[in-house]
């Protein structure tokens, strides 16, 4: 059983719903969903005031709400998976307390979806697809209370672990759309700019293949 937990924005409710979609289709293993929504997550309450959604922060829960035991992914919602969830699964590394994709780019847009300010940091986008050891003992202080006192540059830098503690993971596991040129051997397509779902990003780079797992995700309903 793969555990993934998904950020989840009542603004972009369909995005959860279609990433989902895309996990299921394509996966060899059961697979566990988790929506990270504020006002389920026992002892949380967002405290920043910075963010461009509402999970920016409860991401960083994952292994408290694990009980700091075993494996997990996070993932933000605006995605798209267009292979086996199992083959990012399959490169799990117990030396490793996290394993992200450690992109290294200068975004070319300087406002996201739903006017949000898009800006350059450490780390940028390193914490929106994570494979958590979530029994690494130095995630131990990640308690609701803990992040609720941090600052966003802390927790999205993991400035809890040493470099040495966060493994790499291969780019064509978190591609960013229109941030990168279109791949189409990329694994996972993470939409950061804006999900298609928004009408300003309804046609942007690869929105095809979000709206072809959105309609599939519809499929049985009344129109």
């Amino acid at each position: 059983m793969i555990r993934m937990f998904v950020g989840f924005d009542p603004r972009e409710a369909v995005a959860y719903h279609t990433f989902c979609q895309s996990v299921l289709e394509k996966s060899s293993v059961p697979v566990s969903f988790t929506p990270l929504v504020l006002q389920s997550l026992p002892g949380y309450v967002e405290t920043h005031h910075d963010g461009s959604n509402t999970f920016i922060y409860s991401r960083f829960l994952t292994a408290h709400l694990c009980d700091f035991s075993g494996w997990a992914i996070f993932a933000d919602g605006d995605m798209i998976c267009r292979t086996d969830i199992a083959a990012l699964w399959a490169q799990r590394d117990a030396t490793k307390a996290v394993q992200v994709v450690q992109h290294d780019y200068r975004t070319k847009a300087t406002t996201k979806y739903l006017g949000n300010r898009n800006q350059d940091y450490p780390r940028k986008n390193w914490s929106s697809l994570v494979l958590w050891n979530c029994a690494h003992p130095k995630h131990r202080v990640l308690t609701p209370a803990f992040l609720m006192a941090q600052s966003g540059a802390y927790l999205h830098r993991f400035s809890w672990l040493d470099d040495a503690d966060i493994g790499a993971l291969p780019r064509e596991w978190n591609w960013l759309t229109t941030e990168y040129e279109p791949n189409e051997h990329a694994n996972l397509l993470h939409y950061t700019l804006g999900t298609p779902c928004f009408a300003d990003y309804w046609d942007a780079d690869m929105a095809d293949e979000w709206h072809a797992h959105h309609a599939r995700s519809q499929a049985g309903m009344k129109a």
